[in-house]
Parts: C-alpha cells; structure tokens; sequence
C-alpha cells in the first residue's frame, strides 16, 4: 500500500530492528479502523510497521533510511596530468577519490599511522631529529609523527596538490586538529621528489605516502621516487642511519629487492588499513641507509 512499508519478521530478527517508538500489541480489526479514522493520511505516511508474531513495531519513516549518501564538496587537478580528486563527505566521514578509487578514507588510517610510528621508532635516540613527509593526504602520518617525536624535532611536509592543504584548513578542519599549527612543522606545496634530490644528508627520517605506493595510480612522474635513481637520491638525502619509509597498498618483492640494491637494510611490515581493528593488509618497508 502506497505509504506503507511492512515486513514479517522473526523474532530472531526484532534485535537488529531499531529502537522502537512505542510497542503496539495487536489489535482487532474493529480497534485497528477507529485508530485509523483518528489519524490523518499524513500522519499514517510517516510511520512504517514491522510485525512480529505477537508485536507490532512502527518506527518513524525516516529511520527507513540507514545510509547516508556521499557529497561533494570539491574537486583538484593533480598537476602532470595525474587525474581529478574528489573530496567527498558523508556525515562526520571524508574520502577523496580518483576515479573509482578511494585513495584515502577518515576512518581508516591505521596504516598511514604505522608509517611514521614505525620509523620514528628507528631513530628514538636523534636529538634534533628533521622529517620529511612526502604526502599531506589527510595527515595521519603527520599527526601520528607529531605525538612520537619531541619538541626539538622538525617536520617538512610536501605536498603536490594545492587544493589538498586547502582542504586541510578549510572542510577537514576538524580531522587535522592543530597539526598544522604545530611550530615544528612547514607546509611545502611542492613535489617531494624536488626536496629529495635538492638536498645532502639532511633528513634523519624520509616518509613516502605518495600515491599508491611503488605502483602508483594517480602520475607516472612518481615511479621516479621509487625506481633505481630515486631510491639513491633519497639514500643521499638521508644522514648516516636514517630511515627511508614508504607506505604501499600491497606487496612488491621488486621494490624490496631495489632497496637493498641501493643500499638499504630492508624490514618489510604488513599492517592493517584500520590498525587493531582490521580493514585490507598494507605495506610498510622500512629501509635504514647502511
């Protein structure tokens, strides 16, 4: 019937329903018509049932609706022709997508996070420890880094998309808190191979979250980071015993190997997209310049 929605429902079933407005035992057919002539078509529309053997349920219509749709809030150029992002938001939840695929997520960050915890973790004993975080994204690893690291520790973050730090302090405000206030860090809206190559020895810790890992997905100007030539400018740009992380969304015993050739000691850790709580299997290597 137009207006109403019912469903038979066993009692199994009744503790996954909502909580209920009020309980409704069942009625006669005599009871069930006078209730009706009190109550307006309008009213009646606003309410769908769900009977139980000896229970009728009636719940608001707009509890019917579980899902809360995705909106977009805005749209980037990645600079070399690497693709449109789209920052979207449901409810308190934001992702950004390129294409079909969902580059990152607000309530997934457990692997961005084990990044820089794992890293630091290499150099606990540097006294004045200078970070490079390749990749703002929505600044898991940058936080993560923040609350391991020390007052006298530095943080650079290059980022390659403008519109990525603008989203950053502006919609996502709230995820990144004060971090990007935090005196220990500067924003470089830059590529972060060009601060790899520019510099000698000057980072105690380089941290790669850029595009999908060594097999990118967003601009083929990436791969450049993790092949032959890049994975020695970033062992250049590292002092003695530092630490080149880098995040992937899946295995790549090429990329391990590469390492080694280019004078790394290689740990390799699988973690989870949502730390202790699951979510897909993500690489982190951990490469310490030998």
């Amino acid at each position: 019937m137009r207006g109403r929605r019912s469903a038979i429902l066993s009692r199994d079933l009744v503790s996954f329903l909502p909580k209920p407005v009020a309980p409704y035992y069942e009625e006669s057919s005599a009871t069930r018509h006078n209730r009706r002539s009190r109550l307006s078509r309008a009213t009646e529309r606003n309410f769908f049932t769900a009977n139980t053997s000896r229970i009728i349920y009636r719940f608001p219509a707009t509890e019917e609706r579980f899902v809360i749709p995705w909106t977009l809030l805005d749209k980037a150029q990645v600079p070399g022709g690497g693709g449109e992002l789209r920052l979207m938001r449901r409810g308190g939840e934001f992702s950004i997508m390129l294409g079909p695929n969902q580059l990152m997520n607000s309530r997934l960050s457990g692997s961005e996070e084990a990044l820089a915890t794992l890293a630091i973790e290499k150099i606990r004993t540097h006294e004045r420890p200078q970070i490079l975080i390749g990749g703002l994204g929505m600044g898991f690893t940058l936080r993560a880094a923040l609350a391991a690291l020390g007052s006298k520790a530095q943080i650079v973050v290059a980022e390659l998309v403008p519109a990525v730090v603008r989203w950053a302090r502006g919609p996502m405000g709230e995820v990144f808190g004060k971090s990007l206030i935090d005196p220990r860090v500067s924003i470089r809206e830059t590529d972060v191979s060009d601060l790899i190559r520019t510099s000698r020895s000057s980072f105690d810790a380089i941290l790669l979250d850029v595009d999908n890992g060594p097999e990118g997905l967003t601009r083929e100007a990436n791969d450049a980071l993790y092949d032959r030539d890049g994975l020695s400018a970033a062992r250049a740009a590292l002092q003695p015993g530092g630490v080149l992380a880098v995040w992937s969304s899946g295995p790549n015993p090429g990329f391990t190997q590469r390492l080694r050739k280019a004078g790394f000691g290689v740990d390799e850790t699988r973690v989870r997209a949502n730390g202790g709580r699951g979510g897909a299997r993500h690489v982190v290597w951990i490469a310490t310049r030998l």
